[in-house]
């Protein structure tokens, strides 16, 4: 019943989103045009429900095929992320496309942040079960590494510290909801997010 609940809220609050939000999208796209070549939304191959591959969308907030050099972002002033894509990033807003996979069910408002497969490959049995469940676009990992770029940017190897530390912690955090999906659970990590982003 939760997940029908759920997934309810997901298409009404993502449909009002995109209208509402609407003009926000069409000024972000006509800025990351004017800012830097390429194109304005970046999509990537990520791990969704049943170990199924889909597109995440983004803003793209980094010059153009920067993706090739590696896919943790170090430090908020990683010299691949654009001039306006640094401030897309700060707000969050480069996330807001994702509105349009929650709508289209790939995804969800709330449910563990998606990874690329190449950290996918690396889950245990037991860190598999974040796949049984939609990806989400904020979870309690969001929450709490909500600075994760600058702390990767602030480590001798940032991808030993994210594949050995953060990313099994995250998969912790995420089991969270998924053990307890409940509406009060998915309106507490909403409200949580709002809440980190306004402070």
């Amino acid at each position: 019943m939760n997940k029908r609940v759920i997934r309810f809220f997901d298409v009404l609050f993502s449909f009002a989103g995109i209208l509402i939000l609407l003009p926000v999208l069409v000024i972000v796209a006509i800025l990351i045009k004017m800012d830097s070549k390429g194109s304005v939304l970046y999509r990537q191959v990520r791990v969704g429900r049943n170990n199924k591959d889909f597109l995440l969308l983004k803003f793209r907030t980094m010059k153009s095929h920067a993706d090739k050099t590696g896919l943790i972002t170090i430090g908020d002033r990683d010299t691949r992320i654009t001039g306006f894509g640094y401030y897309l990033r700060k707000s969050k807003l480069d996330e807001l496309p994702q509105l349009f996979n929650v709508l289209a069910g790939s995804m969800s408002l709330v449910g563990p942040r998606p990874e690329v497969r190449k950290y996918v490959d690396l889950y245990t049995p037991e860190q598999m079960k974040v796949l049984t469940v939609r990806p989400g676009i904020t979870d309690f990992a969001s929450i709490e590494y909500k600075d994760e770029n600058t702390l990767l940017g602030k480590a001798e190897n940032p991808e030993v510290v994210y594949v050995q530390q953060i990313l099994p912690h995250k998969i912790k955090l995420n089991m969270k909801f998924i053990e307890q999906p409940t509406l009060r659970n998915y309106f507490r990590v909403i409200f949580k997010t709002i809440y980190n982003l306004v402070n």
